[in-house]
């Protein structure tokens, strides 16, 4: 807020739950674009232009989806930054190579885009939750400053 700058909010796994965080504090309308869910692989396709060829390479849960998604829904908004959520909240849906609770986070502006993954323990509603708190601490590291390596 302090820095002038809009986000806009694309999720997944966590189905809302990040821009309902953000919303919560008072003056958020001065900065928060947008926030869509796009929780199946056609919303991803229609909504932020993920290309369907990298869903069918890499998988939904993955790191070039999440930056196509942080990408995807900076432009469709035109705000400064997008942050985008995805991943594998469970309790169905893990195998060994994705296991549940994987998540994949992007932040991304005019220039760049950082990727983040974390697998996080416990049942959906924690799982949800954390990855939702990851995602604004990435955002927070951003706007702090901080090295986000």
């Amino acid at each position: 807020k302090g820095k002038g700058l809009s986000i806009a909010v694309a999720e997944s796994c966590t189905g809302g739950l990040i821009g309902q965080r953000l919303t919560s504090v008072p003056g958020s309308s001065a900065y928060f674009e947008r926030g869509v869910v796009t929780y199946s692989d056609r919303a991803k396709v229609d909504l932020l232009k993920v290309p369907e060829a990298l869903i069918r390479a890499k998988g939904s849960v993955s790191g070039e989806v999440a930056q196509a998604m942080a990408e995807g829904v900076r432009e469709l908004s035109g705000a400064d930054l997008g942050l985008a959520v995805t991943g594998i909240a469970g309790p169905t849906g893990g195998t060994k190579e994705k296991p549940i609770g994987l998540v994949y986070l992007a932040l991304a502006d005019k220039k760049t885009a950082v990727v983040r993954s974390h697998l996080f323990s416990g049942d959906r509603d924690g799982i949800r939750y954390r990855a939702s708190q990851a995602a604004l601490d990435l955002l927070r590291r951003y706007l702090s400053g901080k090295a986000l390596e």
